[in-house]
């Protein structure tokens, strides 16, 4: 009932034994959903018995689970060898030195788990691996013939996630497949991204798992570019936009707005300062100006787009400087803090305090303006401006005085920023940045990323080879991650109906699930019993529920809770010499005759 994926062994997937059997086996399921799950699979996998939680942040995996896990390590691992990619595997705890020599003992901030041995020497639970592998390929390698290489491991990683969700897709400890590439010349780096980027597209195809690659933010880990692998599900914490026109698609924290053409400020009329009181949102100030005649515009009403909306924030370094940052955007738009913050990465971002306000008396709260932030800039107050706030645009905003705004204040004439930053929210519709046309956005669980990270640790570390010539040359280096177990969340997430689990064959812990019904002393058991050995000399992998004393309702939705391709039903059928047998994912039921079942349940299908 099922279609065989490219298995390199038949058989067992995993250590557990060849026939399964729910009377011995190491599971409980629950009728109930978990109090903390938030997302289907989450809910499920606790349900079904796959996975329990142990602390904040981390799960232990049952038999199931574990076979599901090993599952699909078994395909990234398969595929990563198939691209010609060589596995190792270091040590999770690791020395201070090297996270130093990069920046990223600091950088990383509170989301690194640092500790201290026996002697106060300073030690971490590795999140990524970067200098590791650096280091290694450094103690090995010296000469351009050594390269391109391309090596990955999958290990288990520490991050401190300050709120770990949704079962397996955010959790404080969890298990990465992650490689890295080494090439003389940033050609070399191209064509091993490329080869990554293909082995991931296999990996994910095999596992079943639709995805769209977008463009992405490099954060923490550096580099020129970055693409995220993403499964458009609705449980994903990721934003992403995707043209259907011309096929652009990237994470809302690399998208580009696509900013009007600047405009002539010559011949415009002078800003001008009115009260208005009254007025402590975008709306009551729109409201207000459309309301009086003084304000009011004699071609158009006046919009939210028409304000300028100036927030100020506090950038917190991993090192303990704090930053001030002053952020302006159209008021009919919010400040997307996730985006600021892939873009000021590592620092965190924190509200401006009343502490802050005070410390800066030329800032009215509520009322800010460019003005105020200009004279502050030697107070070292970054003034950054959304790309739509172009020369010769005229805005309303805070006149830096309690109860009163300017109208008429023209970028590039009374005003100027230090920079440009991304930081408005990006809306369903808004034009691509590529063609112009209109955008569509949806949510997704990032299962991988692929970096172009240059040179920044090669350098850092000292990573060198002698090129053609005998000079020395920098290499630069790829990164590129899959999360194993967010994959399994990810598959469950995507595989799954009303009842239960819906596991894909490749991924499943076993092929068929056979169910003896009847009381102690009928035929179904012993039918079950010789049905089961045979399907597994046959090479399939079975899971037989051969439990005394447990009703037939409780087995048929254990049955569908748990989730394996193909059911088969010993039951009222066996006096008439059949079994039920019914596809998992179609809900389709037919009768096969026993003396056949083996030989139905083995054939190909689609």
């Amino acid at each position: 009932m099922y279609q065989r994926g490219p298995r390199v062994t038949t058989g067992p997937a995993s250590n557990l034994p060849s026939v399964l059997r729910l009377s011995t086996l190491f599971v409980r399921t629950l009728r109930e959903d978990p109090a903390d799950a938030e997302v289907a699979s989450h809910r499920l996998l606790v349900r079904a018995g796959y996975i329990r939680r142990a602390a904040p942040g981390g799960f232990s995996f049952l038999p199931l689970g574990w076979s599901v896990y090993r599952n699909v390590e078994r395909v990234v691992r398969e595929e990563m060898d198939r691209a010609g990619f060589q596995e190792v595997h270091f040590p999770a705890l690791l020395p201070r030195e090297p996270y130093e020599q990069t920046g990223r003992w600091t950088e990383y901030g509170d989301g690194m788990f640092r500790l201290k041995d026996r002697r106060d020497n300073d030690l971490l639970l590795a999140p990524t691996h970067e200098e590791m592998f650096t280091l290694l390929v450094k103690d090995l390698y010296s000469s351009y013939r050594d390269l391109p290489l391309s090596i990955y491991q999958i290990q288990t990683k520490y991050r401190d996630e300050p709120r770990p969700r949704a079962g397996l897709l955010r959790t404080r400890e969890f298990v990465m497949k992650d490689s890295y590439s080494f090439d003389v010349d940033d050609a070399g780096l191209q064509a091993s991204y490329d080869r990554h980027r293909v082995a991931y597209q296999r990996t994910f195809e095999r596992l079943g798992l639709p995805y769209v690659i977008v463009s992405a933010m490099s954060g923490a880990m550096g580099g020129s570019a970055s693409e995220e692998f993403l499964a458009p599900l609705p449980a994903g914490e990721d934003t992403f936009v995707r043209c259907p026109s011309c096929g652009y698609a990237a994470n809302t924290e690399a998208v580009q707005a696509r900013p009007p053409d600047p405009r002539p400020v010559d011949g415009l009329p002078e800003a001008v300062v009115s009260d208005t009181p009254g007025t402590p949102t975008i709306q009551t100030l729109v409201d207000l100006f459309n309301g009086r005649d003084d304000l009011r515009r004699p071609d158009r009403s006046w919009t939210a787009a028409d304000t300028l909306k100036n927030l100020v924030v506090t950038l917190r370094y991993p090192d303990g400087r704090n930053e001030p940052l002053a952020i302006g955007v159209p008021g009919d738009r919010e400040v997307d803090l996730k985006r600021v913050e892939a873009q000021v990465a590592p620092a965190e971002i924190e509200p401006f305090s009343d502490a802050d306000f005070a410390a800066n008396p030329a800032l009215a709260k509520g009322y800010i303006g460019p003005g105020a932030l200009g004279l502050e800039r030697a107070s070292a107050i970054r003034y950054l401006l959304d790309p739509r706030i172009v020369t010769g645009t005229a805005w309303i905003t805070g006149a830096d005085q309690p109860g009163r705004h300017v109208h008429g204040l023209v970028m590039g004439r009374d005003f100027t920023g230090d920079g440009v930053i991304e930081a408005a929210e990006i809306r369903d519709g808004d034009p691509c940045p590529t063609c112009g046309s209109p955008m569509e956005i949806a949510r997704g669980i990032e299962i991988g990323h692929i970096f172009q990270l240059g040179r920044r640790y090669a350098q850092a570390l000292g990573l060198t080879v002698l090129d053609q010539n005998g000079a020395t040359q920098v290499v630069t280096m790829g990164s590129y991650g899959i999360g194993v177990t967010r994959l399994v969340a990810a598959v469950a997430e995507l595989n799954c109906d009303g009842r239960g689990l819906v596991w894909p064959h490749e991924v499943a812990p076993a092929d068929v699930h056979i169910v003896a019904t009847g009381k102690p002393g009928d035929p179904q058991l012993p039918a079950a019993e010789q049905l089961a050995a045979d399907c597994e000399a046959a090479g399939l992998r079975v899971l037989l529920d051969d439990r005394v004393g447990v009703s037939p309702g409780v087995k048929f939705n254990d049955a569908e809770l748990l989730g394996m391709p193909t059911i088969v039903v010993v039951g009222r059928g066996l006096a008439d010499g059949v079994v039920e047998v019914k596809d998992r994912r179609t809900g389709e039921r037919t009768d096969v005759p026993l003396a056949d079942a083996v030989a139905h349940l083995s054939a190909p299908r689609t």
